[in-house]
């Protein structure tokens, strides 16, 4: 089995689709902040966290598990 083989195409598509929903929920979440008025610099901290805190799980949720032989 070559390396590539261990990189299906699912893998790839459900890591896109988790982090899309994820900027959809920051940009929701920044725009709201944004309608009540809360300082900029307070948004983008937030928006910054949160981008963080979205690649980790997405990583933790679709990576690749070790196989043993």
């Amino acid at each position: 089995m070559s390396r590539w083989d261990l990189f299906a195409k699912e893998d790839f598509m459900s890591f896109g689709l988790y982090a899309g929903g994820f900027a959809m929920a920051i940009l929701g979440l920044g725009y709201v902040a944004h309608l009540m008025r809360m300082p900029t610099q307070w948004i983008a901290a937030g928006v910054m966290v949160m981008i963080g805190v979205g690649v980790v799980s997405a990583v933790k949720a679709t990576r690749l598990r070790d196989h043993s032989n």
